[in-house]
C-alpha cells in the first residue's frame, strides 16, 4: 500500500480527515489531491483547517475540552460553525474529553455544633468575596498521599486558596482560609465561607480562624453533597482534567504541578460554564469594569 493509498483508507474507514493524515505523514495537502486527480475544493480546504483549529483547542486544554467550550474557543477566533459540526468533527478525530467518575468522601462529622446553612444550594454570589466554599480532597503520589484543601469564590468559581499535606486536619484547611485571605488582600469581613460538616471545618480552630478574618460560616447538611455541591465538583475538574490523567513521584512534584496548574490553567485560561464561559479572572475582571461604568457615566 502506497502512502497515498493509506491516507485515503483512514478517511473511509476510521474517517481521519485527509489534512491530519497528511500532517502526520509530512506530506503535502495538494499532493495527495494531485495524486486522487481532482483540486480540493474550498469546502475541503476548510474542513482541514476546522480539523486542525480543534485538534489544536483540544490539546492546548490538555485534552479536557468538549464541543461547546471549543465552541466557545472558535467563535471567538471568528470561526462560524455549529457546535454539532465541532462535535462531527471530534467524533472523526477519535476526540472525547474524560468522563467524570465519582470520588470517595473525607467528610467526617465533627462532634461540636454546626454553623447554618446560609446558602441553602444557591450557589452564586453577586459580586465576588459575597460567599466562598470549601472542601478537601485526596491526591495519590508514589510517595504516599497528599491531601488538598480549596476554597473558590461563588461568584467567579475562582480557586483562590488551597493548600497541601500528608494528613487532612484542620491546619490543612485553615492553611487554605489564610491563603484566600491573602490573595484578596486582607480585608474579608462579612464573607460567607460554606462547607460541609466535617470535623475539620467544625473545629474550633478552624472557627477562631474564621472570626479572626470576620468570616461568617455556614454549612450544609450531614452526607449531602449537594449542599456543597460546587466545592465537590471543582475538586472532581481537578482530578478529572488533571491529577488522573499523570502520575505523581513525589509529594513535592504533586504539590508543584497542581499549584502550576491551578495559577496558569485553572484561573487563568479555562473556561467554565456558569462564568458565560469566560474564565474565571476574566469573569471577575468583566464584573469589575462593569461596576466601574456607571461611576464614569
Amino acid at each position: 500500500m502506497t502512502v497515498a493509498d493509506f491516507i485515503a483508507d483512514q478517511r473511509t474507514s476510521p474517517q481521519v480527515p485527509h489534512a491530519l493524515s497528511c500532517r502526520a505523514l509530512e506530506v503535502s495537502q495538494s499532493w495527495f489531491y494531485k495524486w486522487l486527480g481532482r483540486t480540493p475544493t474550498a469546502r475541503d480546504e476548510r474542513r482541514a483547517d476546522l480539523a486542525l483549529a480543534v485538534q489544536e483547542v483540544f490539546d492546548r486544554s490538555g485534552g479536557t475540552y468538549g464541543s461547546p467550550r471549543i465552541h466557545i474557543e472558535l467563535r471567538e477566533r471568528g470561526w462560524r460553525v455549529s457546535k454539532n459540526t465541532i462535535a462531527k468533527v471530534m467524533s472523526e478525530l477519535g476526540l472525547a474529553s474524560r468522563v467524570r467518575t465519582r470520588r470517595r468522601s473525607l467528610t467526617r462529622q465533627g462532634k461540636r455544633p454546626a454553623a447554618p446553612d446560609l446558602v441553602r444550594r444557591k450557589f452564586t454570589a453577586p459580586a465576588p468575596d459575597v460567599a466562598w466554599c470549601g472542601d478537601m480532597t485526596e491526591i495519590v503520589t508514589d510517595e504516599g498521599k497528599l491531601y488538598l484543601a480549596t476554597v473558590i469564590d461563588l461568584h467567579s468559581r475562582r480557586l483562590l486558596g488551597y493548600a497541601m499535606d500528608t494528613r487532612h486536619d484542620t491546619e490543612l484547611v485553615v492553611g487554605a482560609l489564610n491563603m484566600t485571605a491573602a490573595t484578596r488582600g486582607g480585608d474579608v469581613h462579612g464573607v460567607i465561607m460554606h462547607t460541609d460538616r466535617g470535623s475539620e471545618y467544625t473545629s474550633k480552630i478552624f472557627g477562631d480562624a474564621c472570626g479572626h478574618l470576620g468570616v461568617v460560616q455556614s454549612m450544609g447538611r450531614v452526607g449531602s453533597a449537594l449542599d456543597n455541591a460546587v466545592a465537590e465538583a471543582t475538586n472532581s475538574t481537578l482530578k478529572v482534567e488533571y491529577i488522573h490523567r499523570r502520575r505523581f513521584t513525589t509529594r513535592a512534584e504533586a504539590r508543584l504541578k497542581i499549584a502550576t496548574w491551578i495559577t496558569d490553567w485553572y484561573n487563568l485560561r479555562r473556561r467554565h460554564s456558569a462564568c458565560d464561559w469566560l474564565s474565571p479572572i476574566d469573569y471577575e475582571n468583566r464584573h469589575h469594569v462593569r461596576e466601574q461604568q456607571p461611576q464614569a457615566a
